[in-house]
């Protein structure tokens, strides 16, 4: 009740000390709540780069042409996630910056660019459904290579700031 994202976070707020890939647990757990999502904690063995279903598309094709591949999913309509390897534990702990993703911003409407989620946050993961009836959905399969992310997140800057200059342009121009 009142939840700004239904279906798209975890049940427990100890969620980070209960992760696991137990599939023992894993199995109490689905067959206590059959309809539940998983997620999955970034920062651990992956990051994951959430943007704009526009952008995502632009940058997908623009990943492709470079031959960088790796795991893709689609939130509905709306959002891209695209799984990285973890800058989680750089060797320069400066690097370094916790995510606070898993509680602000509340909605997407207040940071429609692109997120980074690494240590402390998490991502819904494929398949999932989620109230509206639209589903977060494989568009490149787990079983891809996990690409850098410093290297993907070059090419998805530069997809959101054009997906965004247009929207600026057409908004001007409207």
């Amino acid at each position: 009740m009142g939840c700004p994202a239904p279906a798209q976070h975890p049940v427990s707020f100890a969620w980070q000390s209960q992760a696991t890939t137990d599939a023992e647990q894993l199995a109490r757990w689905l067959s206590r709540d059959p309809q539940a999502n998983f997620i999955t904690a970034t920062g651990r063995a992956h990051d994951v780069l959430d943007v704009p279903a526009e952008a995502g598309r632009l940058a997908l094709e623009r990943l492709d042409k470079l031959g960088v591949a790796g795991p893709v999913a689609a939130v509905g309509e709306d959002r891209y996630l695209f799984f990285t390897a973890t800058r989680g534990t750089p060797a320069d702990e400066d690097e370094w910056w916790t995510s606070a993703l898993d509680s602000t911003p509340d909605t997407m409407s207040e940071h429609p660019g692109l997120r980074w989620h690494c240590r402390g946050s998490y991502t819904l993961l494929p398949p999932a459904s989620l109230p509206d009836g639209s589903e977060v959905r494989w568009l490149r399969g787990p079983e891809q290579s996990l690409p850098d992310p410093l290297r993907v997140l070059d090419v998805l800057t530069d997809a959101c700031t054009e997906v965004g200059a247009v929207a600026e342009e057409q908004w001007l121009i409207g």
